[in-house]
């Protein structure tokens, strides 16, 4: 079954690919969505509590279509986590002299992920040098961001976006078993929101902690508020060599929290 989408505002043709469940897209250049798959989850323990959130915006446009396609592998080629915060919060955290950077690799360089804000421009990444923590970024109370993911590799990929623990396809709780986004080679995808419908997204907005989504919705939890998730899946294509994986385990925040549970046994009374 597949599902076309048009880039809010900018009315861009997009595409979206669903594997094994229904999923949505919203890519640059006709994205696809994928298999339900992705979720945030916390913050650093030595991070500032966290100032900002993100709310559930306005409505944009941003058609999509799903289709059916396979991953090389469950394991995913690569997760990463972006923790955010009121600028003076991440001064306190990143120190005086930060590494900075305007995008991250993933998947070994195959895709560049950036953090736009409303007029386009990358926000600034920042991690205290020689510290084993994610990278952060400064927001501003009430200004819209977008996510942003450039395929340079021939290969295409799923990819699962999670904000402040949520997936910004279904509002559950982020897991690598949920469905993400297409992105094909040399292309680009751009999330701009939680997806409300095949038709609309609700805008990614900073906001008070309070107001956002994950604070006022069942399915969230704020001690996940301030953190920003992505994982890529390599998918099954044609005449397209397979690059060989990497161990993705790490020590840093978790942006995929439903994850690598499973039942715990009963406790009984005496």
């Amino acid at each position: 079954m597949i599902h076309r989408f048009y880039r809010s505002r900018l009315f861009k043709f997009a595409t979206g690919l669903v594997a094994g469940a229904a999923l949505l897209a919203a890519c640059s250049q006709q994205p696809l969505a994928l298999r339900d798959t992705a979720s945030t989850s916390t913050t650093s323990a030595a991070a500032p509590a966290p100032q900002l959130g993100t709310q559930w915006g306005e409505g944009l446009e941003s058609k999509t279509r799903t289709v059916a396609i396979k991953r090389l592998s469950e394991t995913p080629d690569d997760v990463a986590s972006l923790g955010y915060n009121e600028a003076s919060a991440v001064r306190r955290t990143v120190g005086n002299d930060p590494e900075r950077r305007l995008n991250l690799q993933l998947a070994q360089g195959d895709i560049e992920w950036s953090v736009l804000e409303e007029n386009g421009r990358p926000l600034p990444l920042q991690r205290a040098r020689r510290a084993e923590d994610m990278f952060r970024l400064a927001g501003v109370e009430g200004s819209r961001y977008t996510l942003r993911f450039r395929n340079l590799s021939d290969r295409s990929y799923e990819v699962i976006a999670t904000v402040d623990g949520l997936d910004v396809l279904n509002g559950k709780p982020g897991s690598l078993r949920n469905g993400g986004y297409v992105l094909r080679g040399q292309e680009s995808l751009t999330i701009e929101g939680f997806r409300k419908s095949q038709n609309e997204v609700a805008a990614f907005r900073f906001a008070a902690p309070g107001r956002a989504y994950a604070a006022n919705t069942e399915a969230g939890d704020v001690r996940n508020i301030g953190v920003i998730g992505a994982a890529v899946f390599e998918l099954e294509e044609p005449n397209v060599p397979r690059r060989a994986r990497r161990d993705t385990m790490s020590s840093q925040p978790n942006a995929f929290p439903a994850d690598g549970s499973y039942a715990p046994p009963p406790r009984y009374r005496k």
